[in-house]
This record gives C-alpha cells, sequence and structure tokens, in this order.
C-alpha cells in the first residue's frame, strides 16, 4: 500500500472520513470482481483541475463512461490551452460588485477563486470546435458534442496552445481511449452558446449539426445494455444536478417505459456532495430514496459522502489506484 492509501486507512476512521474509506472499498471490491463504473460530473470540478487525478483513473481502466455538464467538457479544455493566463482570487469573498465588473471588463469569468480568460481559453476552443462544426453541416453530417471536441484532441489542432502536460486533462485521457461521454443539457454551456449563435448567424445551416439530449439517452440506454450484459456496473456521482439525475434514470426508463423485464440495477452508487439532506432536493436525497424510483436495489453497495468534493474525489481516486 503506497502513502496516501496508508494515511487514508489510518486516520479516516469516522463520520464522513470513514464514508469515504467504505466508499474507495467499495469501488475498488466492485472492479475486483469485474464490474465497471461510470462516473458523474457536475459542478466545476474540471476548473477544480480534477483531471489530475482522474485522468489517470480513466487510463487505468477505473472509469469506463462518464457523463458530465458541458460546462465540465469544456472547461477541461480551457485549462489545457490557457491555464498561465487564469487569475486565482483567493480574497473573492471580499469582492464588491464593482471589482466584478472590472473582472468582467478584462473578460476574465470568475468561477468561485478561479477566473478564465475569455480569448486564451474560450474564443481559442470555439475556433478550433467551430471547424468540425462547419465541416459536419457541410458534410450534412451530425455528432454529439463530446465527439466534436475528440476530433480537435485527435487531430491535435490545439497541441500548440497546451499550458500543461496533457496527462493531466481527464478529457484528453477519455479521447485517447474514445470513452463513451454523456453530456445532457450541453446547450447550457458557454460552448453551447456559441454554437446557438453560429446558428443564428447563418455560419451553421442546420441546427441539428449537434446531436441532443434525447440522443444521448438513446445512446446510454444502448450502451448500458451492452455493458451490463457482461458486467455489473456502478454508478459513482460527483455533485448532483443533470449529470447525476439524467444517467441513473436509464434503469427506470428501460424496464417501466420500455417494458423490458430483468433490466440490471446499479451494482454500486456513491455520491459526494455538499448539499445536505433536505425536502425536495435531488442533490441532498439519500441513496435509499433512488430505491422506489427503480434505480438502486434494497442489497446495492450504497455510500453518500457529505463534503466538498475539490478535497474528497482526489483521495478516493488515490485510494482506488493505490498511490
Amino acid at each position: 500500500m503506497r502513502p496516501i492509501s496508508h494515511f487514508i486507512d489510518h486516520h479516516y476512521r469516522h463520520f464522513n472520513a470513514a464514508a469515504l474509506v467504505d466508499a474507495a472499498k467499495g469501488y475498488r471490491a466492485l472492479l475486483d470482481g469485474g464490474g465497471k463504473m461510470f462516473l458523474t460530473l457536475a459542478g466545476a470540478m474540471s476548473t477544480a483541475e480534477l483531471g489530475l487525478s482522474l485522468a489517470e483513473m480513466i487510463r487505468q481502466n477505473r472509469v469506463h463512461a462518464i457523463c458530465c455538464t458541458g460546462a465540465n467538457l469544456e472547461e477541461d479544455l480551457y485549462n489545457l490551452v490557457a491555464r498561465n493566463y487564469y487569475e486565482r482570487v483567493p480574497h473573492y469573498r471580499d469582492l464588491t460588485p464593482k471589482d466584478e465588473a472590472e473582472l468582467l471588463r478584462r473578460h476574465l469569468n470568475r468561477v468561485t477563486d478561479t477566473c478564465i480568460p475569455e480569448q486564451e481559453a474560450m474564443r481559442r476552443i470555439e475556433t478550433a470546435v467551430f471547424e468540425e462544426w462547419q465541416r459536419a453541416d457541410r458534410n450534412s453530417a451530425r455528432h454529439f458534442p463530446h465527439e466534436f471536441v475528440y476530433k480537435v484532441l485527435v487531430a491535435c489542432k490545439l497541441k500548440e496552445f497546451y499550458q500543461i502536460d496533457p496527462k493531466d486533462s481527464w478529457v484528453m485521457a477519455a479521447a485517447q481511449k474514445s470513452l463513451p461521454i454523456f453530456v445532457p443539457g450541453w446547450e447550457d454551456s458557454t460552448l453551447g452558446n456559441m454554437y446557438a449563435a453560429h446558428c443564428l448567424s447563418g455560419n451553421i445551416r442546420n441546427v441539428h449539426t449537434v446531436k441532443t439530449g434525447v440522443e444521448y439517452m438513446t445512446e446510454l440506454a444502448e450502451w448500458y445494455t451492452r455493458t451490463t450484459a457482461e458486467s455489473p456496473l456502478g454508478f459513482f456521482q460527483i455533485g448532483g444536478g443533470i449529470a447525476g439525475d439524467f444517467p441513473i434514470c436509464v434503469v427506470p426508463m428501460l424496464h417501466q417505459d420500455l417494458r423490458r423485464e430483468n433490466v440490471p440495477l446499479w451494482a454500486y452508487f456513491c455520491q459526494i456532495s455538499d448539499s445536505t439532506t433536505s425536502y425536495g432536493s435531488y442533490s441532498g436525497a439519500v441513496p435509499n430514496e433512488k430505491i422506489t424510483w427503480g434505480k438502486l436495489g434494497v442489497n446495492t453497495p450504497k455510500f453518500i459522502i457529505e463534503s466538498d468534493a475539490t478535497i474528497v474525489a482526489p483521495l478516493v481516486f488515490a485510494y482506488v489506484l493505490g498511490w
């Protein structure tokens, strides 16, 4: 056992710390038993540079598919090509409205304590992806949002702009392995807004050149059916919202709406969330609630770590990797 795993085992004995250990051991047990893991990514995990550990999880076959927000898909690339232009604002809690307006004037978009530079990050990625959108549009081809990103990375169109080691980019690791990615609600992202603008301006003739969420669900249904026919599939959820709710619903959809029999439930469930249990909150719902929706079973290993994912997720990944 390596230093980080040893430290966790020795010190993390109670409360949320113990939940972390239990969840990490359950994760490893699923993989050791021939299972696979589906990971969901909400919040601003890419801007938090989760790729430093998630990329290795992908390379080491500890993650077999990902569902993420459009923001996480693109923000990993922003960090890849513009990291040197980012500005950190550790005193962000003290910013006044005038301070925020000054950041806007400088084209710095703030995510908590981190400011993303518009020109060097967002516009640079837009330029590269726009070429792929136009090419597909001219050829009457259609692809998912992540497939356009994969095309850019595989063709090394951004290589001259790399400002971090590409091995620390989780999207790069995913592209190199052709990892299945599902991005529901991609329209609610910077690239999604840019795409809509290009459609409105006439640069893109067919608004359906980029495939949508319903198509992602049908793709997920087919992938889930194929995968669970061969091995158990776990669900590791970081945050809440659409990144988690969209994919976990594929099980009741297959069973209740398609009326298929013997649809395997998710074989493991863990959520890292700082949303406390509350009335009507999906992010704050305890795992047992998912039993009533036909997503998890009575005996499904279930874990919830109520803590900051930027702290917890790298530790879980380190434990799973044996670091």
